[in-house]
């Protein structure tokens, strides 16, 4: 099919939630995707944080052949290798002790959220109720959608039992607090709100009040976990660490995974049937994931985003001086980065797109950079060469 095909085909079948860009993506390599029409691009998104190691990686792609040519799907019903190898390195990674493997990013929430309030309800019968931040992002089921607090018109009424508080207000969250609270849930890093940084201390502080009030603490590293400040978990660079971990965008470079991993004390809480799913945690999920841990590993990523990082901000510091009437901040960490603009992004969006260059906007005016891993300051460069001209033209 042509590209208008492509377009047109989807658009009368496909249900319309997505504000797609005109383009049609048929294959990729390393840090640059192609079109149907061959025109390459530099990816800076990632599939939204999800294309840990690129496009196309050679570890990954055979990883995943060679699981498919044994076993693709085995119920949990039973035991495979694969799937006990990941669930070790992840307790490993994490410094928890219990997984649980799902499908994505609001199944992990989801399953965050119902061992929260089981373990809760050991306690205390009405310590069901879970705290979460304004602007956070935690997903799009309905459960998941009540913890975000926005995204719902029409869909009420939504489960019960969530609150809000300014995020790095720790004043507002301990008046929040109650009997009656179970868990506190949060981003480390809040992404899709805006790559919006805790204040020193913040989290310190958090963890310091559910010790205190025996709430658990959750942290949401969907988009931060697997690497992308630097360390594994954002949690170890602030040296802190939840009761309970949720994953899942990076975990598989690009296959479906999610995960949920828990302290013994806190997973003591489920039971066999209190949780469960047909296809997570499958050989083939598991394989990936396998061996997106092993390239972290051995390629040394956790280095290379720490230097990279470093040069991405900077370099987009030096268009800040630049553009001063446009940009008023560059915050981020590691390869999780946003541009906070005096304007709307999706213009400065599309115009980067048409000069074969792949980035978002989140929260409205603010550009978000989530690149692969294995960047250089190369590509940081040809990005920000990019992003230069479109900015010069407004």
């Amino acid at each position: 099919m042509n590209k208008q095909e492509v377009v047109d085909m989807i658009d009368e079948y496909y249900m319309p939630v997505f504000a797609r860009y005109n383009i049609v993506l048929s294959h990729g390599e390393g840090p640059y995707a192609y079109d149907q029409e061959g025109k390459k691009y530099l990816d800076f998104l990632a599939g939204i944080a999800v294309n840990l190691l690129g496009h196309a990686h050679p570890r990954l792609v055979s990883a995943i052949a060679e699981q498919a040519g044994k076993m693709i799907h085995c119920s949990n019903l039973y035991y495979t290798e694969v799937q006990a190898r990941l669930v070790k390195r992840l307790a490993a990674v994490s410094g928890l002790d219990k997984v649980f493997i799902a499908n994505s990013g609001a199944e992990a929430n989801e399953g965050a959220i119902k061992l929260a309030r089981k373990y809760g309800k050991k306690l205390n019968p009405d310590r069901v109720e879970i705290i979460a931040a304004n602007h956070c992002f935690h997903g799009r089921t309905l459960a998941t959608l009540a913890a975000t607090g926005k995204y719902y018109n029409g869909y009420e009424p939504l489960p019960a039992g969530f609150r809000h508080v300014d995020y790095n207000d720790i004043e507002a969250l301990k008046a929040a607090t109650s009997e009656k609270t179970c868990a506190i849930l949060l981003e480390p890093i809040q992404g899709e709100g805006g790559i919006n940084m805790p204040d020193e201390n913040y989290l310190k502080q958090v963890r310091q009040l559910c010790d205190e009030t025996g709430a658990l603490l959750i942290f949401d590293e969907i988009q931060t976990g697997m690497g992308r400040i630097g360390t594994m978990f954002a949690y170890q660079h602030y040296g802190v660490t939840p009761d309970i971990v949720t994953l899942a965008k990076g975990l598989g470079g690009g296959v479906p995974i999610g995960a949920f991993i828990a302290s013994n004390k806190v997973a003591a809480a489920f039971s066999s049937g209190d949780h469960g799913s047909t296809f997570g945690g499958n050989p083939l999920a598991s394989a990936a994931a396998n061996a997106v841990l092993t390239e972290i590993e051995e390629a040394g990523l956790l280095a290379n985003v720490k230097e990279t990082g470093a040069y991405l901000l900077q370099s987009l510091a030096t268009l800040k001086e630049k553009y001063p009437e446009l940009i008023t901040e560059v915050r981020g960490k590691g390869l999780i980065v946003g541009v906070q603009l005096t304007i709307q992004g999706r213009d400065i969006v599309n115009s980067c797109l048409e000069k074969g260059l792949i980035i978002n906007c989140t929260a409205g005016d603010v550009l978000r950079f989530v690149p692969p891993l294995i960047i250089k300051p190369v590509h940081v460069d040809e990005m920000v060469a990019v992003l230069d001209q479109v900015l010069s033209k407004i």
